[in-house]
């Protein structure tokens, strides 16, 4: 399975951000890539006002998502915010797949955290969910989710051999040591690959935070399902291409069957 990984820097217009989402779309799909992974918040960053931009999946945003994955033939997941309860949004993962089937994932662990409430403008969502690309079935998580390793585990008692983690995470002392680290414990918990693409430090380009909102430490990375990393960018807005040998994870879960071996306490 090959995977291609978009750290980019959102801003705070959409239509700009779908334009850095078609120029990734179409790098992939010359890298013949079966699914693009991009960040939380591709579709409007973090520290403004998120009801205005919040819109069904088959909007005008996803929709032109959608139409970039048909056109490419490239399944895309990416972070948008779409209507909640009220006046509320909800976390949104867009999974868009080269068919024009589309569907969502809504960030179940909000990121009260840190000072910062993501809870006081979204709604939780409450299912996990897993789609198939290429007869392979990934796991869909986003940002704060990482530090919750029983979501992870049930993403692969569904069947998931890979998940994907979308983020926008917040910078500070230790940050981004913590993202890797639990990116690859998520993939010793359940021998499987995770993809984590965050957005991109928007200081690694001369960028302010003044809304002092998560936006992004960068840091992108694969790791495998003996925890081990095999892709990884640094801070800047960056892509890469990396080839999932899923034969390892096969090979992992007959050696240290850790999802069959559990007990529930």
């Amino acid at each position: 399975m090959r995977i291609a990984l978009g750290q980019l820097l959102s801003t705070y217009d959409p239509p700009q951000n779908l334009e850095r989402v078609a120029d990734l779309t179409r790098r992939a799909g010359e890298d013949s890539a079966d699914l693009l992974v991009l960040p939380e918040a591709t579709m409007f960053a973090f520290g403004r006002a998120l009801k205005d931009v919040a819109e069904p999946l088959d909007g005008p945003w996803g929709t032109a998502v959608s139409d970039l994955a048909r056109k490419h033939g490239v399944a895309i997941v990416a972070g948008m915010f779409t209507p909640g309860n009220g006046e509320r949004v909800r976390n949104t993962t867009v999974i868009a797949l080269p068919d024009g089937t589309v569907r969502g994932y809504s960030k179940i662990h909000l990121f009260d955290a840190f000072g910062f409430l993501e809870s006081d403008t979204v709604d939780p969502g409450e299912d996990p969910v897993t789609f198939v690309v290429g007869g392979t079935t990934v796991g869909v998580a986003t940002c704060y989710d990482i530090r919750f390793p029983r979501l992870f585990t049930r993403l692969a008692h569904d069947g998931a051999l890979v998940t994907v983690v979308g983020a926008s995470w917040g910078d500070g002392p230790g940050k981004a040591e913590q993202w890797e680290l639990l990116a690859r414990a998520r993939a010793l918990d359940t021998t499987s690959y995770v993809v984590a693409v965050g957005q991109a430090n928007p200081l690694a380009v001369g960028e302010e935070n003044p809304e002092n909102a998560p936006r992004g430490v960068g840091h992108s990375l694969v790791a495998a399902p003996d925890g081990t990393v095999v892709a990884s960018l640094g801070e800047a807005p960056d892509y890469t291409m990396v080839d999932l040998d899923l034969d390892l994870v096969e090979r992992t879960r007959k050696s240290i069957p850790v999802l069959k071996n559990a007990q529930e306490l």
